[in-house]
């Protein structure tokens, strides 16, 4: 059976187009639980699921227990539901195959092949995969509504966050987009509860810009990676320092890994900016991975940076990263100051 996508399958379950067994695996968890929530809040009422709806948890949970819940016929309902979650910790998955092959009675493996049709079964196999060489592998792909949920890259983020919110029927302008994916990183589930957290205190339709995301997402108008970033491009030297410093006495705010990622990502684009194999504008944007919208950006720090030196401010980012971690530093030396001499490094 081919591999299934997230829309597809929240569009059969909204039209009632059930399946015996779904798996949904994958290193991404906020599709893994879109769906999971659906199924346990949308396909039975709440007096069906009194008699008809059983959730279990991998770690409490063995094969027998598994198959013996699915394997009941539901009551006073066309259907029963059966959610396990957190299904990765089902020591049955990670367990060896039998050298007895295929004769061997599994009955897990007995389940996939001859499911309850009455019965809606969902594993929710989060934050790993599975061996896809293995027999049982093989088979769950074959017999379920087999479904994989993969990390986003960086350069995704931005189309992601404008199509979740165009789907709350709000607008969101580009910059204001990256401002989010730059600060929030690539965790979609924490992207989209900031998200809805905003949406609550606006209008509807209202287009949300920069201004937006510093009142309702708690980033500092003036303190922020992005300004970082932008001071760093351009050598705004007094602008950076006034930066780096309110960062330093805001750790918790500001906290050292994701400042010295967020300058990682930033100069590793410059990097590949230089490299560009096709030189027009599309080129370079599709080659660093950033929307054309912010090229004009990576032009100008471009013309600050040569190769050379960008190359010794990778090595100085690695060597800071190791220095916060304790090597090569001692106890008294704060992320604070750790960050005031990286900067100093990077811009002199």
């Amino acid at each position: 059976m081919p591999e299934r996508k997230f829309e597809e399958i929240i569009r059969d379950l909204k039209n009632k187009v059930y399946h015996p067994v779904y798996f949904l695996q994958g290193e991404e968890p906020f599709y893994i639980d879109a769906i999971g929530d659906y199924v346990n809040n949308h396909i039975l009422d709440d007096m069906q699921k009194e008699f008809n709806q059983t959730v279990l948890y991998g770690r409490d949970s063995d094969v027998l227990t598994i198959v013996s819940a699915a394997r009941r016929f539901p009551m006073m309902a066309n259907y029963q539901v059966v959610l396990i979650k957190e299904a990765q910790d089902i020591k049955w998955f990670s367990a060896k195959e039998s050298d007895k092959g295929k004769e061997e009675k599994d009955p897990m493996l007995s389940y996939f092949e001859n499911p309850t049709p009455t019965t809606i079964l969902v594993f929710c196999y989060k934050y790993k995969t599975l061996d896809s060489r293995t027999r049982k592998a093989k088979l769950i792909k074959d017999k379920s509504q087999f479904f994989e949920s993969k990390k986003l890259y960086d350069n995704q983020l931005p189309d992601w966050i404008e199509k979740y919110v165009h789907d709350k029927k709000f607008k969101i302008d580009t910059r204001a987009s990256a401002m989010v994916a730059e600060f929030l990183g690539n965790d979609l589930s924490k992207i989209s509860n900031e998200i809805d957290k905003m949406l609550i205190n606006l209008k509807d339709k209202t287009e949300i810009t920069v201004t937006h995301i510093q009142e309702h997402i708690g980033i500092s108008k003036e303190y922020n990676v992005f300004e970082l970033n932008d001071a760093l491009g351009s050598k705004n030297i007094l602008k950076a320092n006034r930066i780096i410093n309110y960062f330093a006495a805001n750790p918790k705010s500001n906290p050292f890994v994701l400042v010295i990622g967020n300058l990682f990502s930033f100069f590793n684009k410059l990097l590949l900016y230089h490299y560009a194999p096709d030189k027009s504008p599309k080129g370079i944007a599709a080659t660093i991975g950033v929307n054309p919208f912010f090229l004009k950006d990576y032009d100008r720090a471009a013309k600050n940076y040569s190769v050379a030196k960008l190359e010794s401010i990778i090595s100085y980012l690695r060597e800071y990263d190791l220095k916060s971690k304790g090597v090569n530093s001692t106890d008294k030396t704060t992320e604070g100051d750790l960050l005031k001499e990286l900067i100093f490094k990077i811009l002199h």
